[in-house]
């Protein structure tokens, strides 16, 4: 089959190529210099296709037309070509408009099933830019498409209400979780060593892109009430600004009283992967708190480091949440609830007995978010669009049920 990746989300992207990999399927992967590393070009059974070509940022306007429109020649000619009868879209490419309509019939009209990965049903929706046009563009994908997965049932219940996708054509797979981030034997200690951090601090963790959607000005306020209460407070923040300049800098202009105090250690820029393991191995906790989301893989990246999480009560993160066990939720935009939520947290017994808590909330996340599981239920909609029958070890898997025991005996 083929993995159509938009160019980007590489840690999806190798979450999921991996565990097709494990279960014999090949694979060509359309991929952009962000995947063009070893890891996807030289891994038995990766047929890797690079159709961008150079993605110099300070390329002329004249050579950055032509590029786009030979990665579209390039797609509509392999399209016609290609010997995988699946086409599994992760991602649309940059030009949303054509990807969603006239690219989608060009796969349909040479005859190739489409699976599409709908990580955010409307993502303008949730960033207030949204307009019928591109509704309407949405409406023609997801109608073309032969099988849609989502990540939630509330985002299944969206696709069925407001674009007229009929129930057989949606599933409901679990958000793989982060395994492309290299991890060590660094300690928590060392982790806080090199970010100036001492032992005894309650280290919290803003992790991400800063975007307007993630109410990270909310966290901010919060810290500024509790400061004056615990000296000992820190908030790593850790991320690039996302497509709002402006918001970037309030919250840069926000931030700045607390980063001189020392209260807050702000780096607002790519975290290469090699850094990530650092940030998530120093904190005590890691706050969500969003205005609005569908679901969050940092949240299963923080679990995947048996880390706890705060998170606003948006979208389908309580979902995701044990209460007590694996993190507390709070409000979104009250900054004084997530205060409590705080205050709520360090005092609990998962906070005092964080050391010995890690491995089970590890374990949880682990059985409802594993890519074994992802690729065995991907598996079952290729074969069955295909017409061919399910791997006896596929047909027999279970998805996840009920969340493992946390409980954690004195």
């Amino acid at each position: 089959m083929s993995l159509l990746t938009g160019g980007s989300d590489r840690p999806y992207a190798f979450g999921l190529m991996t565990a097709l990999l494990s279960r014999n399927v090949t694979l060509d992967l359309i991929g952009s210099d962000e995947l063009n590393t070893p890891e996807f070009n030289a891994r038995p059974g990766v047929n890797f296709l690079h159709f961008r070509g150079d993605q110099n940022p300070n390329a002329s306007l004249a050579s950055k037309m032509k590029r786009i429109a030979l990665l579209y020649a390039r797609l509509i000619r392999y399209a016609a070509t290609a010997k995988p009868r699946i086409f599994h879209i992760l991602w649309n490419n940059k030009f949303e408009y054509f990807d969603r309509t006239l690219l989608m019939f060009c796969y349909k009209l040479v005859g190739r099933k489409t699976v599409l990965t709908v990580h955010n049903v409307n993502t303008a929706k949730r960033n207030h830019t949204d307009t019928a046009l591109n509704r309407l563009t949405l409406q023609v994908q997801y109608r073309l498409a032969d099988h849609i997965f989502v990540h939630t049932e509330q985002m299944k219940a969206e696709l069925l209400q407001d674009y007229g996708v009929r129930e057989s054509r949606a599933t409901v797979i679990p958000f793989g979780i982060n395994n492309s981030i290299p991890t060590t034997a660094m300690s928590g200690a060392e982790a806080r060593e090199r970010l100036g951090l001492s032992k005894d601090e309650k280290v919290l963790l803003f992790f991400g892109r800063i975007a307007p959607y993630k109410g990270i000005e909310y966290l901010i306020t919060a810290l500024r009430e509790l400061a004056p209460r615990d000296r000992k407070y820190r908030l790593l923040v850790a991320g690039r600004p996302h497509d709002s300049p402006k918001y970037a800098g309030e919250i840069a202009d926000m931030a700045e009283p607390l980063v001189k105090e020392g209260r807050i250690v702000l780096r607002a820029e790519h975290v290469p992967e090699s850094e990530m393991e650092m940030y998530f191995k120093a904190a005590d906790a890691l706050v969500l708190p969003y205005k609005q989301i569908y679901q969050s893989g940092v949240l299963f990246l923080a679990y995947s480091f048996g880390l706890p999480v705060l998170a606003a009560d948006v979208g389908s993160l309580k979902d995701d949440m044990v209460e007590g066990k694996t993190g507390f939720m709070f409000r979104s935009e009250d900054s004084q609830d997530l205060a409590k939520a705080i205050e709520k947290y360090f005092a609990s017994d998962l906070y005092a007995e964080l050391d010995s808590r890690r491995p089970s909330i590890m374990d949880y996340a682990e059985r409802r978010h594993s890519w074994d599981t992802v690729s065995q239920m991907t598996l079952r909609v290729y074969a069955s669009l295909l017409g061919v029958a399910v791997p006896e070890d596929v047909a027999k898997h279970e998805a996840p049920g009920a969340p493992l025991d946390l409980h954690v005996s004195p």
